[in-house]
């Protein structure tokens, strides 16, 4: 009685673990049947590990009942050696099935063919396969892939087309086969649809290499009026008027010509709108680092005018440096409205450097003679003088007041609303009259103000006014006196 619960309970684990065990095997069942159904499209890549090697083929482990198959002859060396081993693995690509068995090749870049079906095989796969070159036809080439007669026309040879066959006839190269037609009999080959999709490949990795910055070596492809394009390897770059060169005016077919190899250096990148501008000039040497050096304060310098603005005169010292003379520092002894009623462009000048300034690229010239500074006539502090702007800096406006001699208005005595452009209201050349409020003669400083003239003016025609009523009442007294002396004269 006791042993027989015992059996039964005994029993029943073992239908248990016999349940278990055909559960698990239907899931592995189904998993291998899942496998074995799944479907590969031509060129699908897939990475396998070797499951055997068995006569012409080496088998791949795709987790099916059918075959997986890649030719051993892809992985022979020319003397014959095999360069695989079962349990390697490897990427290889789906080709066709055929007899229950799934073809693969790992030859991407040059499918080997031997037979019509190898060939229409690499066609719907959309492989490349291997063709040699054999003779020259009417419109293109033979080329025969394995043992298939192909066509390659002159155009789909290489990237640009070319009918020189010495460079072709003899050679093997990779074809992607792009017309397949009357059951094999007529075959067209492209070698340009791979050239094109290595060098896209290419070009995208550049791409990406690509930075603000970056010094890069290029040949010009095509010079124009705004500029010149050069191509960096599949990829344009424009050379903008202003970057070519540190001098200025000078024309794009004066500095290159089609095919020079250049080293620029990329400024921008806008790939949304495929540009990237590129700077010549950034990797020559910039004239300014030493204008410091060469042209220091003080020293006369020599040089064409170059252009003419109301504001000044430029004149060229050196190529890639001009240097400004204000219209107030013409030296004529008069007002100036513009440059061109003394200077002509080309005209050759001799000018005095006043200042340098290497971080903003420029040099202050002037055509007046130096004082010296015990020569200097300073003005008196109150007195109304009359000058010229000489220009406009933020903390206020230079005024010429003499040959030798500048007057500062800081901007609280321009008596102008806080923020108004000076630059536009008061132009270098324009006429501006102030009063003096303080002349350090030592440091050869006169401050101006602005806003006092008014006040000036008004407090000296109240003088002038007072003194000539004084003068009137003299002349009236003096007169009635004398007209009583006559009457007195008279009445004797």
């Amino acid at each position: 009685m006791d042993q027989q619960p015992q059996k039964e309970i005994v029993q029943e684990e073992s239908y248990n673990d016999a349940s278990a065990e055909q559960e698990e095997n239907f899931a592995a069942l189904f998993e291998r049947s899942s496998k074995t159904s799944q479907r590969y499209e031509p060129g699908q890549k897939v990475k396998s590990r070797v499951a055997g090697i068995s006569g012409d083929f080496v088998y791949l482990d795709l987790g099916g009942k059918s075959e997986a198959v890649v030719d051993l002859k892809e992985f022979l060396d020319e003397s014959g050696q095999k360069s695989i081993e079962e349990g390697d693995e490897i990427e290889a690509f789906f080709v066709s099935f055929a007899n229950g068995m799934r073809k693969f090749t790992t030859l991407i870049r040059g499918y080997s063919t031997i037979d019509l079906g190898g060939i229409r095989d690499a066609y719907e796969a959309g492989l490349p396969v291997n063709g040699r070159v054999s003779a020259e036809l009417k419109g293109g080439y033979e080329v025969m892939a394995g043992k298939i007669r192909c066509f390659c026309p002159f155009s789909q040879i290489d990237l640009r087309g070319s009918r020189e066959a010495n460079s072709y006839i003899g050679q093997t190269f990779p074809f992607k086969i792009i017309e397949y037609k009357e059951n094999g009999r007529n075959v067209v080959l492209s070698r340009r649809v791979l050239l094109e999709e290595e060098q896209e490949v290419k070009r995208k990795r550049f791409k990406e290499s690509l930075q603000p910055g970056m010094d890069v070596t290029g040949k010009v492809r095509s010079i124009q009026n705004f500029g010149v394009f050069v191509d960096l390897g599949g990829v344009d770059g424009l050379i903008p008027l202003s970057e070519m060169s540190w001098s200025r005016g000078e024309k794009p077919s004066d500095l290159f010509a089609v095919g020079d190899e250049v080293t620029v250096r990329i400024i921008d990148i806008d790939w949304g709108r495929e540009r990237i501008t590129l700077s010549f000039k950034a990797v020559l040497p910039d004239p300014f680092l030493n204008s410091l050096t060469k042209y220091p304060p003080d020293s006369l310098v020599h040089g064409a005018v170059v252009r003419l603005e109301s504001f000044g005169a430029f004149v060229n010292l050196e190529p890639g440096i001009d240097g400004l003379i204000p219209v107030s520092k013409l030296g004529a002894g008069r007002r100036i409205n513009h440059p061109k009623e003394v200077l002509t462009v080309g005209q050759l000048v001799e000018a005095r450097v006043l200042e340098v300034n290497p971080e903003k690229r420029r040099i202050s010239l002037s055509m007046e003679q130096k004082i010296a500074p015990e020569d200097i006539t300073f003005p008196s502090i109150g007195e109304l003088v009359n000058g010229i702007v000489e220009r406009v800096i933020s903390a206020g406006i230079l005024v010429k007041i003499s040959d030798g001699l500048t007057g500062f208005i800081p901007n609280s005595e321009m008596g102008t609303l806080k923020g108004t452009n000076h630059s536009r209201m008061f132009p270098s050349g324009a006429p501006m009259q102030a009063v003096v409020i303080e002349i350090d003669e030592k440091r050869g400083r006169v401050v101006l103000s602005r806003s006092k003239v008014d006040e000036k003016v008004e407090r000296d025609t109240y003088t002038q006014y007072r003194e000539k009523t004084h003068e009137e009442e003299q002349s009236s007294n003096g007169l009635g006196s004398l007209g009583e002396l006559l009457k007195a004269k008279l009445n004797l």
